[in-house]
């Protein structure tokens, strides 16, 4: 960062007063830019035994088999985000159940949080994946999974066989995928 996104004049990296962490603040205004974590949301849609997921047609991870996720955006929930992402990728309309595992990317400064969901009808690929289909669990491409945080997910799930068994929790802290 190198200006203030209210005033425009430089900013430089400090401790401001009452606080523990470098920030960046404004030279002239004082403003403090806070720089947080981003949410990733995503579902693992089920349907007859078998889930959806997605081949990626974006980078990072071009070509690469995903749970419908991505970025939450302002001025919606967990679980809306999650099925607005599933209908992007997949055109598919879901019923988001519970949240089931979370994940601290800690490097990438992200965090991301996975929710159950039914399947509601039909799908088809939509603008962000190359390919959607449905797998058993036996028939999952894992040498194929984009995110480690996705086959995090992915695992928790069938171990958990798709019930409320509280949320898993993981920590990444490599860039690697």
């Amino acid at each position: 960062m190198k200006y203030c996104s209210s005033c425009g004049k430089h900013v430089s990296r400090k401790v401001p007063d009452n606080d523990n962490q470098e920030r960046w603040i404004c030279d002239s205004c004082g403003i403090v830019h806070y720089q947080n974590p981003k949410l990733v949301v995503g579902c693992i849609p089920e349907k007859d035994g078998k889930i959806l997921l997605c081949k990626r047609a974006i980078q990072p991870r071009y070509g690469y088999w995903t749970v419908p996720a991505g970025f939450m955006e302002l001025g919606e929930s967990l679980a809306q985000g999650a099925a607005r992402e599933t209908l992007e990728e997949a055109c598919a309309e879901v019923q988001i159940g519970h949240m089931f595992a979370a994940v601290d990317v800690v490097d990438a400064g992200q965090v991301h949080i996975f929710f159950t969901a039914k399947l509601l009808g039909d799908f088809r690929v939509g603008e962000e994946s190359l390919e959607v289909a449905m797998f058993s669990a036996d028939d999952i491409p894992w040498d194929d999974i984009a995110f480690r945080s996705g086959r995090y997910a992915l695992e928790k799930y069938f171990e958990d066989d798709g019930q409320n068994n509280g949320v898993h929790v993981h920590e990444l802290r490599s860039k690697r995928f």
